[in-house]
C-alpha cells in the first residue's frame, strides 16, 4: 500500500519558534505531510499562510498545507493565486485542503458571511471551479456562481505539480460532494466527524465518486487522529471523540486497520503535546511498524 504521514501543528502566535523547529524536524525524518490549522479569526493563532510560506522555505521535502483553509474568509480566486506561488516557491511542495466553513458567528465577527449548511456546499463548489480555473495560465477565467465569480481575469501562474484539492467535509451531502470533485477527503478530527461515521463517510464518497464517472482509488483518504503516544499501552476504542492514549505498538495495530478494513491511505498526527518527543515516537516507532502490517 502506497501510505502518506503526516503531523498537524496549531500556528500559536507565542510558540512559532517551535513551531519551525519541529517542522524542519519533520523534514529531516522523512515525514511526508505537515498540516497548518487554518482559524484566521482566533486571536491567539497566526495567519495560516504565512506560516506555511515560512515553513516551505526552511525544508526541503515535506509537502504543507492548510489544515483546513476557512475558504468564507479566503477569497476563491486569490487563493488560488496564492497556492499556486507557493507551490512554485517550494518547487511543488504546496496542496490545498479546503473547508465549507464553520464557527460563522466568528466568520461573521471577521466580515466574512453567514451561511446556511447547502449555501456553504453550493459555495465550495464554485470556489474550487475558480480555483482550478486560476490554475490554465494564458486565459480569461470566467466563472459565474451565486456566491464567488470571476469575470475574464487573467488566469495563471500555474503551480508545478497538480496541486490537490482536499474536502474536509463532514456530512453526507458534504462527503458526497467531496467523491464528485475533489482530490481528497481530510477526514475531519473525531470531535467534529466520530470515529464510527468514518466508514459510512468512505461509502459515500467513493459511491459518488462512480456516479460521476470517477475511479474512487484516486481520491486520497486522510485519517486525521488526536491522542498521545504513551510508553506503556493503553485500552483504546474507537468511539465518539476519545483521544487515542496508547504505545507505539497499539497506535500502529489501529492504523494499519483503518488502512486495510476502512480505507485510509494517508495519516496525520495531532500530538495533544506537540513537542519533539512525540514527533520522533511517531517518526520512529509508529510509521515503520505501519508499513510493516500493511506490506
Amino acid at each position: 500500500m502506497n501510505l502518506r504521514f503526516g503531523i498537524q501543528l496549531a500556528p500559536t502566535a507565542d510558540e512559532l519558534p517551535r513551531l519551525r523547529a519541529l517542522a524542519r524536524l519533520a523534514d529531516r525524518e522523512g515525514l511526508d505531510l505537515l498540516g497548518i490549522q487554518d482559524h484566521p479569526y482566533a486571536g491567539g493563532l497566526a495567519d495560516t499562510f504565512a506560516v506555511i510560506a515560512t515553513v516551505l522555505a526552511e525544508t526541503e521535502r515535506l509537502r504543507v498545507f492548510p489544515d483546513v483553509a476557512s475558504l468564507p474568509l479566503r477569497g476563491p480566486a486569490l487563493l488560488g493565486k496564492q497556492a499556486a506561488t507557493l507551490d512554485l516557491l517550494s518547487g511543488g511542495r504546496f496542496e490545498l485542503a479546503l473547508g465549507a466553513g464553520a464557527f460563522w458567528p466568528a466568520i461573521s465577527a471577521m466580515g466574512g458571511p453567514s451561511r446556511t449548511n447547502p449555501e456553504a456546499l453550493q459555495a465550495l463548489a464554485e470556489a474550487t471551479e475558480i480555483i482550478r480555473t486560476m490554475w490554465v495560465p494564458g486565459a480569461k477565467a470566467t466563472v459565474a456562481g451565486a456566491h464567488y465569480a470571476v469575470h475574464g481575469v487573467q488566469s495563471g501562474p500555474a503551480p508545478v505539480h497538480p496541486i490537490g484539492i482536499w474536502f474536509g467535509s463532514v456530512g453526507p451531502k458534504a462527503n458526497a460532494l467531496t467523491g464528485r470533485i475533489a482530490d481528497g477527503w481530510a477526514a475531519p478530527i473525531p470531535h467534529y466527524l466520530p470515529y464510527e461515521k468514518w466508514q459510512g463517510a468512505q461509502q459515500i464518497i467513493s459511491a459518488s465518486a462512480l456516479d460521476a464517472g470517477r475511479d474512487p482509488g484516486d481520491i486520497m483518504r486522510m485519517a486525521q487522529l488526536v491522542g498521545d503516544i504513551t510508553e506503556a499501552p493503553g485500552s483504546v476504542t474507537l468511539r465518539g471523540e476519545e483521544p487515542i492514549r496508547t504505545d507505539a505498538a497499539g497506535w500502529s495495530r489501529i492504523l494499519a486497520d483503518l488502512a486495510t478494513d476502512t480505507g485510509f491511505d494517508t495519516f496525520v498526527y495531532w500530538p495533544e503535546s506537540p513537542d519533539e518527543t512525540q514527533l520522533r515516537r511517531w517518526v520512529a516507532e509508529v510509521v515503520p511498524r505501519v508499513r510493516e502490517l500493511c506490506t
